[in-house]
């Protein structure tokens, strides 16, 4: 009996920790796509946990460096977390062979190229290197937006049906920054051609003066589990918009083994 209780109190410990575990995960994620500091009510109240836990848990990221007191009772991500972030970035050989590609890339483009993921319904730059030209053009790497703004955000979602799309989004995906509406059914339309084309390509939506390119990196299954990318200024896209897709293309192909476990 009394070994039938201990088991049960350890188990009853260990998912107690576990579930400790993934708030503190996603008590960085929330920090991460804030990208300001936010205080442990605020955090509470995004992530709907208790203000008790909340506040136990910041003290003890606190005083591992993963988190860092911003002053007024503001925290953000700590130092550590960069230092982690630089021993990955020097023994993974995915970051090794994505380093690899965005390289080739540039060094057949001049232009700034860029490895894309979703992360839930959210499109994020990844990786970046930029062009080697006098006038580049940059992204926030890691800023988390709708996958419908994106040239990317077709071929991310192009393993779904429509309705599954649809629902994939959340409300106001189909509006730009200003405004501006996206229409749904074009939306979808160019999710399917981006999939027969096997790249997807257009003028930048939330500027005036930028083409992006993106191209698929598939898993065995098929499902596109990256994007490579180039964001060009026009008049070069065009004039080179062929030589661009091929750079693309044969990048992605050296690539895809790489990710094949990526989900």
């Amino acid at each position: 009996m009394d070994g039938g209780l201990n088991r049960a109190e350890d188990g009853r410990a260990k998912g107690a920790r576990a579930r400790g575990l993934d708030r503190a995960l996603d008590m960085l994620d929330a920090l991460a796509s804030a990208r300001r500091p936010l205080r442990a009510n605020e955090l509470a109240t995004l992530l709907g946990a208790p203000r008790s836990s909340i506040y136990e848990l910041t003290g003890l990221l606190l005083q591992r460096g993963i988190l860092e007191d911003c002053g007024d009772g503001r925290l953000f991500l700590g130092d550590r977390l960069y230092l982690l972030g630089a021993a990955y970035a020097s023994v993974s050989g995915r970051q090794a062979a994505v380093n690899t590609a965005l390289s080739r890339i540039v060094e057949d483009t001049s232009e700034t190229a860029q490895l894309c993921r979703l992360d839930g319904n959210r499109y994020y730059v990844a990786a970046m290197k930029e062009g080697s030209r006098p006038f580049r053009i940059s992204t926030d790497i890691g800023e988390r937006v709708p996958f419908t703004w994106t040239a990317s955000g077709r071929l991310l979602v192009d393993h779904l049906s429509r309705e599954e799309i649809v629902a994939f989004t959340e409300p106001g995906d189909f509006e730009l920054p200003g405004g501006l509406a996206i229409d749904r059914e074009r939306f979808l339309d160019e999710v399917e051609g981006a999939r027969a084309a096997g790249h997807f390509t257009f003028d930048s939506a939330l500027d005036s003066y930028t083409h992006c390119f993106a191209v698929p990196v598939r898993r065995e299954d098929g499902k596109s589990v990256a994007t490579l990318c180039i964001v060009a200024p026009r008049d070069d896209a065009r004039r080179n918009h062929a030589a661009y897709l091929d750079s693309l293309k044969r990048a992605a192909e050296a690539l895809a083994p790489h990710l094949a476990d990526a989900r």
